[in-house]
């Protein structure tokens, strides 16, 4: 079948068309006994009408990750029955049942054929005209295109519910600042410290670059029909090592952030319990490597999952997170009079570098922008969509870097959280709420490394339990090692940002942009 997965339908016929498609039944198949099947004629006959759209099963949808669409939904996915303002965007076309899917269940053959197949497809499958259905939910439907009606099949989430797989202007609002809003918000007092007070000028700068590429990304994906990620943007730029490549990228920096992840609740809990140790055969843990330990032990079984709507139903209280830890750092200035003595400095040449990585990090969410425009009902509201989410985020960002900074001022930490007082009420609900939230988001961001992952086993264990959870359980705990090797948050996360973040957000998508579009675009756009 040479349609798109999420290009599945019921064909709904009249009463006598259905009688007549029965008596010529046998017929059909005598004269068809050379193809596979009444479906696959089906596309044979339209192949002037769909010879664009059928490029993407033949190369877009055999080629490595294949889950990506998948897992990145979870993060621009927001699955709420009762909630119209926070509903569900459009869910992967290539394959939307990752919510459906459990801890015993790897991906069906009905969700994502090709995970299966090699890394890069051989070439008798790319010059296959078409291939035969993994989906045998349908009859076979005599090719009849005039009297058809297309009803689009609804997809359901991991309770049976239904979904919308069109998302409004306000969901995706919704679903934009929740990838923008991260842990990046912590560290902007520390990047004002690093670069001073015309530092800040670099986070508008970046918040109006990215804003323009992600523009760009658009543009590249309304270039051919069946781009819908990241990944395909790549593919359609540089053929199949430009989709690996970036898809590594995008994979690394996830890693990272669960790295991030790790340090900031080690960071954090030990500042609320720094007497804490433990004496194990010999070897002594003070608070923080404790506390690291004991994180990564907490969030490894939700790692293994594989039913994560839970967890996305939680996740977005990321952004109630960010604008609430925020909160407790204006009301510790401005109520509990903290600090405002110190008056900064206005450049810092030499630690610069420091501050345009943590401003860089604070805009990464390119990687799901793709996800957020293919699933918005009205896709032309997507300027007005990504013009709304930089500009809340720029203010928050912007907002936190200023109050931590004439708070704190060159004592600033890595999080500010670190600094504000240890007794005052405001101080434990900004580093409880700290603490609480990464348990949420460390199984959502490493799900997508470790399904990639999956995507290499061979296909004799391709419905195995065990490996899987060796893969989840492997890529965890080398997140902890890392996260003790190198216990600096602040650096990090200007390695990140300086690194993947300002490579996904401002280099890649003009390189693509300027490959898919050669010969289009102007001398003011080049």
């Amino acid at each position: 079948m040479r349609n798109s997965i999420s290009e599945q339908s019921f064909y709904i016929e009249s009463e006598e068309e259905d009688d007549e498609q029965e008596k010529n039944l046998g017929k059909d198949e005598n004269e068809e006994e050379g193809n596979e099947s009444d479906f696959s004629n089906y596309s044979n006959e339209n192949d002037d009408d769909n010879n664009r759209q059928q490029s993407k099963p033949n190369s877009l949808a055999s080629a490595w990750p294949q889950s990506y669409r998948q897992s990145m939904d979870m993060f621009s996915n927001v699955p709420s029955p009762s909630l119209n303002f926070l509903g569900t965007p459009s869910l992967s076309r290539l394959g939307s049942s990752f919510l459906g899917s459990s801890l015993i269940r790897r991906h069906t053959p009905e969700i994502l054929p090709s995970l299966q197949k090699p890394l890069i497809p051989s070439a008798e499958e790319e010059k296959a005209p078409h291939r035969r259905s993994s989906h045998g939910l349908l009859p076979p439907i005599h090719p009849r295109k005039s009297s058809m009606k297309k009803i689009p099949e609804p997809s359901k989430d991991a309770h049976g519910i239904t979904m919308s797989r069109q998302s409004s202007y306000g969901q995706a609002v919704v679903n934009g600042m929740n990838v923008l809003c991260g842990v990046g918000i912590l560290s902007t007092p520390y990047a004002m410290k690093e670069g001073g007070w015309s530092g800040l000028s670099i986070l508008f700068i970046f918040g109006v670059l990215s804003f323009y590429t992600g523009i760009l990304l658009r543009s590249c994906l309304d270039s051919q029909p069946g781009l819908e990620t990241y990944p395909d943007i790549g593919q359609a730029a540089f053929g199949t090592p430009g989709r690996i490549f970036i898809s590594i990228i995008l994979y690394v920096e996830l890693y990272f952030s669960c790295i991030e992840y790790i340090i900031l609740e080690g960071d954090n809990l030990s500042a609320i319990f720094p007497n804490a140790h433990l004496s194990l055969g010999g070897f002594e843990l003070d608070a923080r490597h404790l506390f690291v330990l004991i994180a990564t032990l907490a969030v490894l079984p939700t790692v293994w999952l594989r039913d994560l709507s839970v967890l996305s139903y939680i996740s977005v209280g990321g952004v109630v997170a960010s604008v609430l830890v925020v909160l407790c750092l204006y009301w510790a200035g401005l109520v509990d009079h903290v600090g405002f003595e110190s008056k900064g400095t206005v450049l810092n040449l030499s630690t610069l570098p420091v501050a345009i990585g943590l401003y860089g990090f604070c805009y990464s969410g390119h990687a799901v922008f793709p996800n957020i425009y293919t699933s918005l009902a009205d896709r032309s509201q997507f300027p007005a969509v990504l013009l709304t989410c930089f500009g809340m985020v720029t203010l928050l960002y912007g907002g936190t870097a200023v109050m931590g900074y004439l708070m704190f001022g060159d004592s600033a930490d890595s999080q500010f959280t670190l600094n504000l007082p240890k007794g005052l009420i405001a101080s434990k609900v900004a580093v409880w709420t700290t603490v609480v939230n990464p348990f949420t988001k460390y199984a959502l961001t490493l799900s997508p490394v470790a399904m990639s992952l999956e995507e290499l086993l061979p296909s004799k264990h391709a419905k195995s339990h065990v490996y899987p959870i060796l893969i989840r359980t492997a890529l965890a705990f080398s997140t902890l090692v890392v996260g003790l090797s190198i216990p600096f948050f602040g650096l990090v996360m200007a390695l990140i940002g300086s690194l993947l973040t300002m490579l996904v957000t401002l280099i890649l998508p003009c390189v693509c942009f300027l490959r898919i579009l050669k010969g289009k675009t102007s001398r003011l756009q080049v």
